[in-house]
C-alpha cells in the first residue's frame, strides 16, 4: 500500500505542476480576473462621470411650455419648475422645432388612457431624459396636491412596500433566503464543469497522443494513474475559481458603491442543514459522473479533434434542464422532470435545482444521490479498464466489446 500511496502523491503532484506551469494555463486563468479589473475600472470611471452629470442635471433649470386638458396640473407648481402655460400647441411644438423654446409638455384630457407627449431640443441620448422625468415629476406632484395625502397618493402609485411572511410545519419559511445558500452548488457544479471539462478530457488523451503510456503503465497502476489525474484536475479547479473571484470580492468589499454593485444582505440568508448537505453530495454525485464519462471518452478516442464530437453533446445536457425549469419549480412531478431528475446526465442539475427550491423529498433525495455516486463509480472504474487498453490504440477508436473479449482471453 505505501508504494501505491507513494505514487498517486507523485502523479497528483506531477500533474498540478504541469497544469499550472502550461502558458496556456496562465493565460486562461489571468485573461478573465484582468478583464473583469478593467470592466471594473471602466465602470468605476463611468458611473463618477454620471454621478457628476446627475448632480448638474438636478440643479439645472430650463424653461418649457405646456398645455393642460386634464386640469390636473396646478399652475404656481407649473410655474416655480419654469413652466408657462399655453393654449396654442401647434405653436409651441414649432417653437420647439425652431429652437426658440427648449420644451413643450402636452398633458391630454385623460392620463390614463392617453400618452404625455413631450417635445424637447436634442441635448444628447442621456440628457434628453430630463424632458420626461420634469413632466412626470410635475404630474406627480399635482396629482397629489389636489388628492391631499401622500398616503394615498403612494397607495394608488403603487409606491407602498409589503413585507411578507409565510409559514411551513408552524415555522416561518425562510423563502428566497433559503433558496441562495443551496443554489450556489449549481453554481459550483457549473463553474467546475465549465473549467476542467476540457482538462479531464485531454488528461487521458495527451499521453497517448504523444505515445508514452506504455512506460507509464509499466511503472504506476491505472487506477492510481486515474485517480491522480482527477484529484490534480479537482485542485487546479480550485485555483482558477479563487483567481476569478479574487477581483469580485474585492470590488465588493471596496469600490461596492462606486461600481453601483447591489448591497446583499447576507443575514436574510438561511443555511438549513438539510439542504445544504443534499446539495454537497449531488455536488460530489455529479461530479463523479462527468469526470468518469470524460475520462472514459479520453481512453476511447485516438485524438483530442475525434473526442470533440462527443464532448459537445456532453456537455449539452448539462443545460438541457433548464428548458424545463418552470416545471422544475411548479410541477415537480412532471414526467419530463421525473426523467431528467433520475437520468445520470441530467440528474445533477436538476436535482440540485430541485433540492434548492425545495421539492426534492429526502426519499428521492436519497434516491439520486446513491445512483450518481454508484453510477460514477462504476464509470470511473470502467475507464480505467478502457485507459488500459485504449493506451496502445493510437490510430483507432477503442471497441469497448473489445477490450473485455481480451481481458476474457487473458483470465483463461
Amino acid at each position: 500500500m505505501a508504494p501505491a500511496r507513494h505514487n498517486l502523491g507523485t502523479v497528483v503532484a506531477f500533474e498540478f505542476v504541469r497544469t499550472i506551469k502550461k502558458r496556456g494555463f496562465a493565460i486562461a486563468t489571468l485573461a478573465i480576473p484582468v478583464l473583469l479589473i478593467l470592466v471594473f475600472a471602466l465602470v468605476y470611471a463611468s458611473n463618477a462621470s454620471s454621478k457628476d452629470s446627475a448632480e448638474a442635471q438636478k440643479s439645472a433649470q430650463f424653461a418649457f411650455t405646456y398645455s393642460d386638458a386634464s386640469g390636473i396640473i396646478m399652475a404656481p407648481g407649473a410655474k416655480v419648475a419654469g413652466g408657462t402655460y399655453t393654449d396654442n400647441p401647434a405653436a409651441a411644438i414649432e417653437a420647439v422645432r425652431n429652437g426658440t423654446s427648449e420644451a413643450y409638455f402636452q398633458f391630454p384630457t385623460d392620463p390614463t388612457k392617453e400618452p404625455v407627449k413631450v417635445y424637447g431640443a436634442d441635448k444628447g441620448m442621456f440628457e434628453n431624459g430630463k424632458y420626461e422625468a420634469v413632466a412626470k415629476q410635475l404630474l406627480e406632484a399635482s396629482a397629489q396636491y389636489q388628492v391631499g395625502s401622500p398616503q394615498l397618493t403612494a397607495a394608488l402609485t403603487g409606491k407602498v412596500k409589503f413585507d411578507s411572511e409565510t409559514f411551513k410545519d408552524g415555522q416561518s419559511a425562510a423563502g428566497i433566503g433559503g433558496v441562495i445558500p443551496p443554489m450556489l452548488f449549481l453554481v459550483v457544479f457549473y463553474i467546475s464543469m465549465i473549467l476542467l471539462s476540457n482538462q479531464m478530457l485531454n488528461s487521458t488523451l495527451e499521453e497517448k497522443e504523444n505515445r508514452v503510456t506504455e512506460m507509464i503503465l509499466t511503472t504506476l497502476n491505472p487506477t492510481t494513474l486515474i485517480t491522480g489525474k482527477i484529484i490534480s484536475l479537482f485542485a487546479v479547479g480550485l485555483v482558477q475559481i479563487l483567481v476569478f473571484l479574487a477581483p469580485v470580492g474585492l470590488a465588493y468589499l471596496f469600490f461596492r458603491d462606486s461600481l453601483a454593485l447591489p448591497d446583499l444582505n447576507l443575514s436574510s440568508l438561511v443555511f438549513e442543514p438539510g439542504p445544504m448537505i443534499t446539495g454537497a453530495l449531488l455536488l460530489l454525485g455529479g461530479f463523479t459522473v462527468f469526470t468518469g464519462v470524460l475520462v472514459a471518452i479520453g481512453a476511447i478516442m485516438p485524438t483530442a479533434k475525434e473526442a470533440g464530437t462527443i464532448f459537445g453533446p456532453l456537455m449539452a445536457m448539462m443545460f438541457i434542464p433548464f428548458y424545463t425549469f418552470s416545471l422544475v419549480i411548479s410541477n415537480p412531478g412532471a414526467l419530463i422532470v421525473q426523467v431528467f431528475t433520475y437520468f445520470p446526465l441530467t440528474a445533477p442539475v436538476t436535482a440540485l435545482l430541485r433540492n434548492a427550491f425545495g421539492t426534492l423529498s429526502s426519499v428521492e433525495a436519497t434516491i439520486v444521490i446513491v445512483e450518481l455516486l454508484v453510477v460514477g463509480a462504476l464509470i470511473i472504474r470502467l475507464a480505467v479498464h478502457l485507459f488500459r487498453y485504449g493506451s496502445i490504440e493510437y490510430g483507432r477508436k477503442l471497441s469497448i466489446a473489445g477490450t473485455f473479449r481480451r481481458n476474457d482471453l487473458a483470465a483463461r
